[in-house]
């Protein structure tokens, strides 16, 4: 069976929004990050004109959870959408519902989202992990105009909450090492680790 989607989790801050959208430029197929998360706040009518004090308010469990869940590349934006009071149960039942609705169709990049765990018995799907050594995490973090602690903060805690979601609903340790079909540090820098994962989903495509 010929590989029909890319999911690529990453850790926090390593650039692998960017690299997955090198990839899906390189191969033509649809990129599902942003998208993805547009597609979500339209399914559950979210309000992305959010109030601007809960942002400055220290989350209930689940909302950091969720929060950490749905940010999509644009890592550290202030313009990610804002979620109203919604049941975190319903917002994990529509995200799997649209990401297999997206592996069915075939030819996309899906970004985080748990996506590589809902998609984990395809046959057609193909996995990667981007990682990054935390001082590079935070050197990136503060290109997009995050303070030095407001980076070291962010490289430390979203990752966490990442991982307490997907134990919670999952029940894996994240990011569950043997599920991924190939692990890239980014520290090689983007082109290199996009020539990485193209050429060895080249590989693993004449294989199947």
């Amino acid at each position: 069976m010929p590989i029909r989607i890319i999911t690529l989790e990453r850790e926090y801050g390593s650039g692998g929004g960017e690299i997955a959208a090198k990839v899906a430029a390189r191969l033509g197929w649809k990129l599902w990050d942003q998208l993805l998360t547009e597609e979500i706040a339209r399914r559950l009518d979210c309000d992305c004109r959010a109030v601007e004090e809960h942002e400055e308010r220290r989350d209930a469990a689940f909302h950091r959870l969720l929060k950490a869940f749905m940010r999509g590349s644009f890592e550290g934006s202030q313009n990610a959408p804002r979620y109203r009071m919604v049941d975190t149960e319903c917002v994990r039942e529509n995200v799997q519902q649209i990401v297999r609705e997206i592996a069915d169709k075939g030819n996309a990049v899906i970004v985080g989202r748990g996506s590589a765990y809902y998609l984990g018995d395809r046959h057609d799907a193909y996995h990667v992990f981007v990682y990054a050594p935390f001082e590079e995490r935070v050197r990136r973090l503060k290109l997009r105009n995050k303070s030095e602690q407001e980076a070291t903060d962010l490289a430390e805690t979203v990752d966490r909450d990442r991982a307490l979601f997907i134990k919670k609903y999952f029940q894996v340790e994240w990011p569950d090492r043997h599920r991924f079909h190939l692990m890239v540090n980014s520290g090689v820098g983007e082109d290199t680790a996009v020539e990485i994962i193209l050429e060895s989903f080249a590989r693993c495509s004449k294989q199947r």
